[in-house]
């Protein structure tokens, strides 16, 4: 079936089959080399922030240090463990790395160039919803994850997987979202028309909260740091890939690193006027954006991106899983949504002849009503509070109960101003010494009683044992 898709000067599924398979292996060499590339870069670059070295031995700088560790990894023991379930424990890794590599069908990494007499786009094919398509295969990709979790036959990985999923799930409602004001701009889902639309302003200037709403919800999508919770080592180990060794925990990595490519490229694509050259640079320069050097200028806007998580990692520290939840569907879906409703509002009535002086306004005099009603409703709320005494913690000075360490089943410490229920003494039974008689004997008990510190006391004994020569009466 042939499907006509225009997008640009030259339509595609023109190509002869011999060039599509060559654009084909460029694109996988690229996702590969660029893995290479990333990790040590991402070395080197948290090495310069934490003041290291970094990589410097393996090859000019280090640069074929990724290519030894892919090596050593590959020839490393394979280690399956007996509860795993072998064929989806295999075929895991698999899932998890090819729909990374599938997603860069239709990214556009260049406009025309002539390749072996022919001229063809720097993108192997393109489609009317090709932004759907990525969506999609993002989807698939956390298969994956969660069947190596649960094939892993382990505890860890499968806690792992499942916070993959419900990160997947959470984080990809509000990228769809922030989608949705690029669709509305670009009147197309294709990936080369949306780039084209952007020969004026760029829509990361156009729609700026869509464009940070992807932003965190890429870092989310991809499971890096400070949202790698499904890997984090302090509760999981390692997380889903936990029971993973040799080649297949190879492919985990491959395909963490093409997924940031991918999601990097969707970014530059969607946001920052894709293979097209910034704007100082197209005004000195007309063939700025013709030819080879399109696939420059994607490069460049590529690298932004993966710096930033790069730079992310090395500096913020890993989210709570309930921060993390609440980031994505309290603050980022109920932001895409209002600010979908108020892009929507605008292009409609841009499309009815409304100037965009007038819309400005109006969208100015609702957000300072918005501000208004909020600030009387804090007042009315501080108001309300102060009325209220609030119920003393346990424990406190005017608490009706005591504090009880052990109310949740596990001793906690106490908060602030809460104080300890006193400790019980008991009385120890002690050995009396050969010879003593009973009256001594309670003598010496009472003697004792009244001057060594009891079992709640610093430096008390709580299990006092009697002295070899002490006979027990």
């Amino acid at each position: 079936m042939n499907v006509q898709l225009a997008a640009g000067p030259v339509g595609f599924g023109t190509d002869p089959w011999w060039l599509v398979a060559f654009k084909a292996l460029l694109v996988f060499a690229f996702c590969v080399v660029m893995t290479l590339f990333a990790i040590w870069w991402e070395r080197k670059v948290v090495a310069w922030m934490q003041m290291r070295i970094g990589p410097k031995h393996v090859g000019p700088q280090g640069l074929l240090q990724s290519l030894a560790d892919g090596v050593k990894l590959a020839f490393k023991e394979d280690i399956i463990v007996k509860a795993a379930d072998k064929p989806v424990y295999i075929l895991a890794p698999v899932v998890a790395m090819v729909p990374a590599f599938m997603a860069f069908a239709v990214i556009p990494m260049g406009g025309e160039v002539s390749m072996f007499g022919h001229q063809t786009q720097l993108q192997l094919t393109d489609l009317s919803v090709g932004v759907l398509y990525i969506l999609a295969t993002a989807s698939v990709g956390i298969y994956g994850i969660v069947l190596a979790g649960w094939s892993s036959g382990s505890t860890y990985p499968l806690l792992g997987s499942l916070r993959s999923t419900a990160q997947m799930i959470s984080y990809e409602v509000a990228m769809g979202l922030s989608f949705a004001g690029v669709f509305l701009y670009a009147g197309s889902m294709s990936t080369s028309e949306i780039v084209l639309a952007q020969s004026d302003t760029w829509y990361a200037a156009l729609l700026p909260v869509s464009f940070v709403i992807y932003v965190i919800a890429m870092v989310g999508e991809t499971n890096r740091a400070p949202f790698d919770l499904p890997e984090a080592e302090g509760e999981l180990v390692g997380g889903f890939h936990t029971e993973y060794s040799s080649l297949k925990f190879a492919l985990f990595f491959l395909a963490e690193y093409v997924n940031m490519v991918v999601v990097s490229s969707l970014a530059t694509t969607l946001f920052l006027g894709g293979y097209r050259a910034p704007w100082p640079i197209t005004e000195v320069w007309a063939g700025a954006n013709s030819g080879w050097w399109t696939l420059l200028w994607y490069f460049l806007k590529v690298q932004l991106f993966l710096f930033f998580f790069i730079w992310l990692r090395g500096t913020l520290p890993r989210l709570r899983y309930d921060q993390f939840m609440k980031l994505g569907w309290k603050v980022l879906i109920p932001t895409s949504l209002l600010w979908l409703m108020l892009v929507a509002t605008v292009r409609a009535m841009k499309n009815e002849g409304y100037e965009y002086g007038k819309i400005l306004l109006g969208i100015a005099g609702a957000i300072v009503v918005l501000l208004v009603l909020s600030v009387v409703w804090d007042m009315i709320r501080g108001a309300e509070d102060e009325e209220e005494k609030a119920e003393p913690l346990p424990g406190t000075p005017g608490a009706s109960e005591p504090f009880d360490p052990m109310a949740g089943g596990f001793p906690v410490p106490p908060l602030p101003g809460q104080q300890l229920p006193p400790v019980p003494r008991r009385n120890v039974r002690r050995a009396v010494p050969v010879g003593v008689g009973a009256a001594g004997a309670a003598d010496e008990s009472a003697a004792d009683a009244s001057a060594e510190p009891g079992p709640s006391t610093p430096g008390a004994d709580p299990n006092p044992t009697p002295n070899a020569t002490d006979k027990e009466v």
